[in-house]
């Protein structure tokens, strides 16, 4: 089957999927048999998606693979519906980076609500590398990316919990990553994020848990962190020596 072929039958059981969540709807189907219909729509729109995806139309394979996310969620299958979500990202990173933010960020909430923090963790990479590769490129959006201070809080961000994903693994891999997000980023350098994880690695290299949870706390006092930086943070500090049998707190 030709791509041309393959996009009229992905278009074909878009419109199926659609017809059932509508039938999925109606009173008395939904009283009878209505997550039938819902679970049937779920496996139409993701065979739409792989469709879409070998005629490489990535919006429409993105755009199916979500409405797949959405009705995993409707049906309360949470894994499944982080799944959708992240092969959304995937297909959308070939067309449109800034919606596949939007998808691997609801995959992140999903996994963070399911306590999954070291897949969580693999996304906000993928999303930095986004920023690094697609939206940070100098030649496509010239210099408008470094003023945008939305784009630039949202990079920062992003580089702030991706090296943190690094630190998780290893303190090289976080050394290594934040100074390549300093040369690729040099607005970051300034940022109270950089700084914060500069100290960090310093107190982590010295197994100095006290002066760890200073600059933690000092950070806190005017940015309050959330709970995924709060567990990252904690899950750090506690490689410290000696801080294993703490009180697992980080004020």
């Amino acid at each position: 089957m030709d791509n041309a072929g393959k996009e009229r039958e992905a278009v074909q059981l878009m419109a199926e999927a659609e017809k059932r969540v509508k039938a999925s709807h109606s009173f008395l189907r939904g009283l009878f048999g209505g997550n039938t219909r819902i679970e049937e729509a779920c496996e139409m729109y993701t065979r739409a998606a792989n469709m879409f995806k070998m005629a490489k139309n990535w919006s429409a394979a993105g755009n199916a693979f979500c409405q797949a996310a959405k009705l995993h969620m409707q049906l309360q299958s949470k894994h499944d519906s982080a799944t959708s979500f992240v092969d959304a990202g995937n297909a959308y990173k070939k067309a449109d980076p800034q919606e596949a933010i939007n998808c691997l960020n609801a995959a992140i909430d999903i996994y963070t609500d399911m306590g999954r923090f070291t897949i969580a963790a693999k996304h906000h990479i993928t999303i930095a590398e986004i920023y690094e590769t697609e939206l940070v490129d100098i030649e496509k959006v010239g210099a408008n990316t470094m003023d945008n201070p939305l784009l630039k809080y949202s990079a920062k961000d992003y580089f702030f919990k991706a090296a943190l994903c690094h630190f998780i693994v290893d303190e090289l891999n976080a050394k290594l990553a934040l100074e390549k997000y300093e040369e690729m980023f040099p607005a970051f350098t300034d940022s109270r994020e950089c700084k914060l994880l500069k100290k960090l690695l310093e107190a982590h290299e010295e197994q100095n848990s006290e002066s760890y949870t200073e600059a933690v706390k000092e950070f806190d006092s005017i940015s309050r962190l959330d709970q995924w930086l709060t567990t990252m943070l904690l899950r750090i500090k506690k490689s410290i020596q000696g801080d294993g049998e703490g009180d697992g707190d980080l004020k």
